[in-house]
Formats: C-alpha cells, structure tokens, sequence
C-alpha cells in the first residue's frame, strides 16, 4: 500500500511539472513573437523609404516622379493604320515569292480619288509593314489610272501639306538614341516615298503644281545638305522642271538657287 500511494505521489508530481513546463514555454512563445512583432515594425519604420513616406522632405515638390519618354509605352495606332484594319482601303496585300503586290476589291479606276488618294498620301509616313508598301503602292497605282489628273488636281490643295509632312517627317522621340535627343532627325526612309510620290503626282497634274511648289521646296532644300539625297533630290527636281514647264523653274530657282535647269 505504501509503495502504491507513493508510486501515485510521484505521478502527480509528473504531471504538475510538465504543465508548469508547457505554460512556461508557451509564454514564452508568445513573448518572443511579440518581440518580433515589434522588431520588424520598429525597423520597417526606421528605414529610409517609409521615413520618407511618413515625412517627405521638402525638396520632393521641387523633383516629381516623371515618365521616361523613352521607355515602351502603349500608343494608339495612327489614322491609316486604323483606317487599314477596318477595310477603309479597298485594296490588300497580296504576299509574293519574288516582291508584294496589290490586289484592289474593284478596278482602280472606279474608286473616288477623295477621300482614297489624301489617305494613301497620309500612309507615307508609316514606319511599319504593311502599311508602308500598301500606302506607297497604292499612291503610286492610283495615280496610273485613266482620268487621274481630272480627279487628282481639286484635291492638290489638301494633299501638299499631307506630302509636306511625310517629306519633313520626324523620328518619334522613342526612337531617337538618348545622347542625340537635341538634334533634329528626319526618317530617311519616309522621306524617300514622300519624294516619288511628289514626283509620281507631278508626272500626272503637271503645271498645276507650279502654285503650291514653293510649300514644299524648303524641306528639299535642306535635304540637299545630305550627300545621300542630293543626286535623288537634284533627279525630282529636274522631274518637276520637265513636267511644271518654265513657270516651275522660276519656284524651284528662287528657293533654290544652286539648283541647274534641264535646259543648261
């Protein structure tokens, strides 16, 4: 019986220390991960960020967070190629082995030139394919059907500022390398549709371009600088000489003075 009751007395006792224990620990738990609480809110407070979050500095107003205008940004397609996608231009891409060609909804010459023509002009700024062969091609076969001039000579005084601008054509600032931001560039390659199509258009209204001539000769003008461009530019002058007559030579001589007449 003795040995019982103690063998029972030491059970208890047992028990009543592994339930000190398991508080004992438990607090302890629960004090450590509140010292850990506030370990990581004292420190998160304290860094240099949400110190400047909580209190700003006064020289933040003076250095607002600004854009990158050369980062890729979300642009919204331009006039042609939204008028593209819709089907505006009665005409699509026809993909060859050896070159691209155009196979037009219905026969060139049975499409108004208004507003088609001024829209394909505008395509000449494009940058990307299709739009750039569709536009330039499209200029270039509409303008070859039978009663182009009747049709393209009313529309003259709203194509020359749609060609002014594709022979003056800016590089869009996301494209311009970053240590040459302040210089002044010009699409070399826009540059050159917007020079054919003048002289494709020149071929076909004739004098009639002599009266906005000079709106456009102050952007070859400056082209004329360019090695790369003086002989094609020298040639579509020549080209608008042969077709404007004397009148035409008179403009181009008094924008451009070095400028050598056919007849010379």
């Amino acid at each position: 019986m003795q040995k019982s009751e103690c063998h029972r007395g030491v059970q208890m006792r047992n028990r009543l220390t592994d339930n000190c224990d398991q508080r004992t620990s438990s607090s302890a738990q629960v004090k450590h991960g509140t010292t850990v609480q506030q370990s990581k809110s004292s420190s998160s407070t304290s860094s240099p960020e949400s110190a400047r979050k909580l209190h700003p500095r006064p020289s933040d107003k003076l250095n607002p967070k600004t854009i990158n205008p050369f980062g890729e940004q979300s642009r919204a397609p331009s006039a042609f190629a939204a008028i593209y996608s819709k089907g505006g231009i009665p005409c699509r891409l026809v993909h060859g082995s050896v070159k691209h060609r155009l196979q037009w909804e219905c026969p060139p010459e049975k499409l108004p030139f208004d507003p088609l023509l001024i829209t394909l002009a505008e395509g000449l700024r494009e940058t990307k394919h299709p739009y750039t062969f569709v536009s330039k091609e499209g200029f270039r076969e509409l303008l070859l059907v039978t009663g182009a001039p009747e049709k393209a000579v009313p529309l003259l005084p709203r194509l020359i500022p749609v060609l002014k601008a594709a022979l003056g054509q800016m590089i869009p600032y996301w494209k311009i390398p970053l240590e040459d931001v302040l210089k002044v560039h010009v699409d070399d390659e826009v540059f050159e549709r917007g020079l054919n199509a003048l002289v494709q258009l020149s071929v076909v209204v004739g004098p009639a371009l002599n009266d906005h001539l000079k709106h456009l000769l102050t952007s070859l003008s400056k082209r004329l600088r360019d090695k790369k461009f003086k002989e094609p530019i020298t040639t579509a002058l020549q080209k608008l000489e042969q077709h404007g007559g004397s009148g035409s030579l008179i403009i181009i001589k008094s924008k451009i003075p070095t400028y050598c007449s056919i007849c010379c």
